[in-house]
């Protein structure tokens, strides 16, 4: 058992000062693969909650609070705002995502950048699958406590608009701001791209079309997705690969 003890020691001392020397080296991938890990777990955790019917109480409360005090058959506000709504979460269906993700992807096509049209294909392909089976797993109802302001067929758990959303624009939004070489540029383009994803996540509540557990499961499953192609990118790069 000492020689066991010693033998472990000689190759698990080694093995964690490349870890420190790698995460000193680069400590920007650590910090996503963190957040990475983060957003899945916190994903399982509230999938947990709401099969357990922990979040009905929260979920009912806020969906309460998005209709007209006088009249619950309307949604809090003026006409305008519905209709605004409608617009934003547009952003999220499968029409706009579509015509988004195919057209950065031909264009870089275009540019003889075949890896990252591959990269994208990729990460928002599998992403989509991923939400799918996810609903079909969950299979939970859509909130039926008001009327629906958006035409819905699927289950609810999680928000596919939320889920995808944060794929689509989180991944085209990391590759154009590295792209940039000046700070406020990539800070506009990843907070121009959170804004896009909030908004449609906040208009699927709104509407009624989903729980706000919904959303936030899919902004937590998008991002950790995101977030883990993006590592799985960086380290194809330092390969050559990519």
């Amino acid at each position: 058992m000492p020689g066991n003890s010693t033998l472990i020691k000689k190759k698990l001392i080694p093995f964690m000062q490349k870890i420190r020397e790698a995460i000193l080296r680069e400590p920007v991938p650590f910090v996503v693969l963190l957040l990475a890990a983060g957003g899945f777990f916190a994903f399982s955790k509230l999938a947990s909650e709401v099969a357990e019917g922990e979040s009905f109480k929260i979920d009912t409360l806020i969906l309460h609070m998005m209709r007209n005090a006088n009249d619950s058959n309307f949604p809090l506000g003026p006409p305008w705002l519905e209709e605004m709504m409608r617009d934003f979460t547009g952003l999220g269906g499968v029409g706009v995502l579509t015509i988004v993700t195919l057209s950065s992807a031909i264009y870089l096509y275009l540019i003889k950048r075949k890896d990252l049209m591959l990269y994208l294909i990729a990460a928002v392909g599998i992403g989509t699958i991923f939400s799918n089976l996810l609903k079909y797993d969950f299979g939970r109802p859509r909130p039926d406590l008001f009327p629906h302001g958006s035409i819905t067929d699927t289950a609810s758990f999680p928000s596919g608009h939320s889920l995808v959303a944060a794929i689509v624009y989180l991944t085209i939004g990391v590759l154009l701001a590295e792209s940039q070489t000046r700070y406020r540029l990539k800070i506009y383009i990843l907070s121009l791209a959170i804004l896009i994803i909030l908004l449609v996540g906040i208009s699927r509540v709104y509407l009624q079309v989903h729980w706000p557990s919904d959303v936030l499961a899919g902004w937590l499953g998008g991002t950790a997705w995101a977030l883990m192609f993006w590592i799985i990118a960086h380290y194809m790069r330092k390969d050559r690969r990519l």
